[in-house]
């Protein structure tokens, strides 16, 4: 059985922050959707869930964090190539996003950078040549 991932976020604007996952590639998902919360599916088993501080509330009795202030948590999706990150970053900054908060790593076979999204919760889009990470595994 495939195991399903769904990151939960408090937001502060619905249609803002659904615009922003549909930048990374996201398609919303209207059964997991209503006025207070919605759905935008990465891939086949990774969602993302935003949800009015209302809605989010309701799963938890802890205060609502600020991640443009503190850093929690850091959030790797893959793409298909290093042009794929770049142009990643670029729709997502366009669609309410803040490209770079963090500095750009390259590594040859590996190479990121990082997107902010509305909320201040940092993705970091990366693509990583996996025959060189092989090569390397069995160097080792």
């Amino acid at each position: 059985m495939s195991r399903m991932v769904f990151l939960n976020f408090p937001v502060r604007n619905l249609d803002t922050s659904v615009a922003f996952y549909r930048a990374l590639g996201g398609e919303p998902n209207p059964q997991f959707s209503d006025d207070q919360a919605k759905c935008v599916m990465l891939s086949d088993v990774i969602g993302v869930m935003v949800m009015t501080h209302e809605r989010y509330r309701t799963f938890t009795q802890r205060p609502i964090g600020d991640a443009r202030r503190d850093s929690y948590s850091l959030i790797a999706l893959s793409v298909d190539s290093r042009d794929a990150v770049d142009e990643t970053v670029k729709r997502a900054a366009a669609a309410g996003g803040r490209a770079d908060p963090n500095p750009l790593q390259d590594h040859g076979f590996m190479y990121n950078r990082n997107v902010e999204d509305p909320d201040g919760n940092v993705w970091e889009i990366m693509w990583m040549d996996m025959n060189a990470v092989a090569e390397t595994a069995q160097n080792a």
